[in-house]
């Protein structure tokens, strides 16, 4: 029989691409999100289920009409600036959303789970990489909110017998070789995406939030992960849970960072032709550390993980290849 995975906030960017993995590997697959920053034409064919994770009675529903052998759960707020000025909206979202869900688990006895984590939960980096015992010291409620949540895995592992894998990884970028699917916020605040953006002209320039931090060249650096890599990573977590019970927790990411405009430079060598691609530069953004490079040594080594597409320019070329057709959201033609 095929295992049954849930994917919560599946028409979302990294969840679609998962619900692609999960299907090319012979998986069932429902979805789960209220689409309130998902697209529904993000699915594909498999079942959509409309409903908020804050909507317990929906989520008893949702458990009592379906079987589920694992959980993916995306479904979160993720834009760091906002979050500090609507830091209630992040923690009653992303921190008590993701109870009820893990609550709903319980009553329906399904005991594995995926958890999208960040980056964002180290704060600025006392080393050069970093690996996943560095210090946590979130300088953001976006961050803080999902630290909380690696920390009630690891007592739900202990008291309720919940399996789960965390997975912080560092900078999504890039779309799905096919071109179906792709980076599709709005607002977007992605720097690839808006870079891409700025170059089609959909939106007025592009502004880099600050160039006077302490690296290479005053812009912030950045370990840019293709979202497939991402999917794949997270694929390999259900056979990981089976033989190792309690929580578990991975960075994700190439291991080399590039600063802002070394992004913007790579993205004019992909697209070519001259093109110039507007910015300026604006002041720092509340809560965005200068550095953040991830060791992945215990992803590749205890999973057998390694990125496919580790190049930042075809990282982008994929993203570019989306953003110049994109089949939904708010640049669709």
């Amino acid at each position: 029989m095929k295992a049954r995975i849930l994917v919560c906030g599946g028409a979302g960017y990294i969840g679609s691409h998962m619900v692609r993995q999960l299907l090319a590997n012979d998986y069932d697959v429902v979805v789960y999100d209220n689409l309130s920053q998902g697209n529904a034409e993000a699915v594909g064919d498999v079942p959509l289920i409309r409903g908020d994770l804050l909507d317990r009675e929906a989520l008893a529903a949702l458990f009592a009409g379906h079987e589920f052998d694992a959980v993916y759960h995306f479904a979160a707020l993720i834009a760091v600036g906002e979050s500090v000025t609507a830091p209630d909206l992040y923690y009653r979202n992303n921190v008590t959303g993701t109870l009820n869900l893990l609550d709903a688990m319980r009553v329906a006895g399904v005991d594995r789970f995926v958890f999208s984590s960040t980056a964002a939960i180290f704060g600025n980096p006392q080393t050069e990489l970093i690996s996943e015992d560095h210090p946590k010291a979130p300088l953001n409620p976006y961050g803080r909110s999902k630290l909380m949540i690696e920390q009630v895995l690891e007592d739900y592992g202990h008291a309720f017998g919940i399996r789960s894998v965390c997975f912080r990884y560092f900078n999504a970028a890039g779309a799905h070789p096919s071109g179906d699917i792709g980076e599709a916020h709005d607002p977007e605040t992605h720097l690839v995406p808006n870079v891409l953006l700025a170059a089609l002209g959909e939106r007025d320039g592009l502004e880099i939030f600050g160039d006077d931090y302490d690296t290479r060249d005053g812009t912030c650096i950045r370990d840019y992960i293709h979202i497939d890599d991402i999917a794949s990573a997270h694929l390999k977590a259900l056979g990981y849970m089976d033989a190792h019970p309690g929580a578990h927790v991975f960075n994700l990411g190439n291991g080399n960072g590039f600063s802002n405009k070394e992004v913007l430079d790579a993205a004019a060598r992909v697209i070519g032709k001259n093109r110039e691609i507007p910015y300026r530069i604006g002041p720092r953004r509340a809560g965005d550390a200068a550095v953040l490079v991830a060791d992945s040594s215990h992803a590749r080594e205890a999973l057998g993980w390694a990125p496919a597409t580790p190049d930042i320019e075809d990282i982008i070329e994929t993203a570019w290849n989306w953003h110049r057709a994109p089949k939904y959201g708010p640049f669709a033609k």
